[in-house]
């Protein structure tokens, strides 16, 4: 069975973002890059379907040449190989661009099953795998917290507000995965060091065939029009017990509409 993993390298949430005052785009530069964190438990469930069922798995990113740091990571985790979409006319490319480009990246890899978190923890869209699915023609298993393949067929437990669904498919398909589903192992030492020596193939714009007037920040249906800096955080409110502290904190909640 051949798996693909489509990861994401993510700014660090526990520090501070900024977006770049040419092109208004998010600065990668200026922040640590780490995996996304929900990817982590595609990959984990990646490899665990291998175990099970036997064949490689394939980690695929889109992003700067940084971005090698997150294949390592899932190199290390125990990936087989993995492929890597640079070029510097994927810049900028929203959810619309990234779903093509990785579509084309994915017709040339070849995929039995696509794995990918159920979103990035820094645009939050959550619209990727089905995007995904639409452009490759595949079924949709969005929201996994259970995966199981029996042969050609692939069943999932789909987490909704009442509970689960029950979803069956045929493969190939796309499925995205929650973070309930499993607990990512950690890079051993061993795996650490023999993620050096795993393959990386780097894939072009030309070299997957994909048409850069639909890729990058010109071809971006959306696109972020202005920002400025959040203001410096104010002083908090200081409330008084008087016997009517209740009421006064019920009242600042209201003028802030949290109630």
């Amino acid at each position: 069975m051949n798996i693909v993993v489509c990861v994401k390298q993510v700014p660090d949430t526990a520090t501070e973002r900024k977006l770049r005052s040419d092109d208004k785009t998010l600065d990668r530069d200026a922040v640590d890059g780490v995996v996304n964190e929900l990817d982590e438990y595609a990959v984990e469930e990646a490899l665990k379907l291998k175990e099970a069922h036997g064949g490689e798995v394939t980690v695929l990113t889109m992003g700067p040449g940084k971005a090698t740091e997150t294949i390592r990571k899932a190199l290390a985790m125990g990936a087989d190989k993995a492929v890597h979409l640079l070029d510097d006319a994927l810049h900028g490319s929203d959810a619309l661009g990234t779903s093509y480009a990785m579509a084309q990246a994915l017709k040339k890899i070849g995929f039995d099953l696509v794995i990918l978190g159920s979103e990035s923890t820094d645009a939050r869209t959550g619209v990727l795998p089905a995007m995904l699915a639409e452009r490759l023609g595949a079924p949709q298993l969005t929201l996994a917290n259970k995966v199981e393949i029996d042969g050609t067929s692939i069943k999932i437990q789909r987490i909704t507000d009442y509970g689960f669904d029950r979803v069956e498919a045929s493969l190939p398909a796309v499925v995205s995965v929650v973070e309930k589903i499993n607990e990512p192992r950690y890079p051993s030492f061993k795996g650490i060091m023999a993620a050096k020596k795993k393959p990386v193939e780097t894939l072009g714009v030309a070299d997957a065939e994909i048409d850069a007037g639909q890729v990058g920040l010109d071809s971006s249906w959306s696109q972020v029009v202005d920002f400025a800096q959040a203001p410096p955080r104010a002083a908090g409110t200081v409330v008084k017990d008087e016997g009517d502290g209740g009421a006064k904190v019920a009242e600042f909640l209201a003028s802030k509409k949290f109630i």
